[in-house]
């Protein structure tokens, strides 16, 4: 599959294509998590948070079907400029290896740009192994903790709009 099969739509995160899909990425983290670090906690960020101008949400489209997703909040203003957080990035397993990680990130860090971003911060676990390597390979450097979250073992950074 070549990647111009792949169709981006700004969604809302509680649109049934969505839902469906965040569903099964809660799923596939909580069945596939780390048993040393406990136990998964669900959590999903409320859909408000996803919307323009603080934020958007992206699905991904293969011949008709959505297999894939992320979101994007503005969480804090730092001292260069608005501080977003990418969320929920989860493409289907029948999908991967095509592009379209790769196609929703290029959206949500455009996005951030657009609505005036000086940078970009996400979480991620150790054990995801690609995720952490197509974050780094993006530009996102590892920074010390910025939240709390319990699923997370590893946080990135990224600097953006030419600052």
């Amino acid at each position: 599959m070549s990647d111009s099969a792949i169709v981006l739509r700004v969604t809302p995160s509680d649109a049934p294509e969505a839902d469906l899909l965040l569903a099964r990425y809660l799923d596939e983290r909580a069945s596939t998590f780390p048993p040393a670090q406990g136990v998964y906690a669900r959590n999903r960020t409320p859909s408000a948070s996803f919307t323009a101008p603080n934020g958007t949400f992206v699905v991904a489209w293969l011949d008709g079907v959505a297999v894939g997703c992320g979101g994007l909040r503005r969480i804090a203003d730092d001292e260069d400029g608005p501080r977003f957080e990418v969320k929920h990035v989860f493409v289907e397993p029948h999908a991967r290896g095509r592009g379209v990680a790769t196609r929703i990130m290029d959206a949500v860090e455009a996005a951030a740009e657009t609505m005036g971003g000086a940078s970009i911060v996400l979480d991620t676990n150790d054990a995801l192994v690609a995720a952490g390597a197509m974050y780094r390979s993006r530009g996102y450097e590892r920074v010390d903790a910025f939240n709390d979250n319990p699923n997370a073992t590893a946080w990135y950074r990224m600097t953006i709009g030419g600052r």
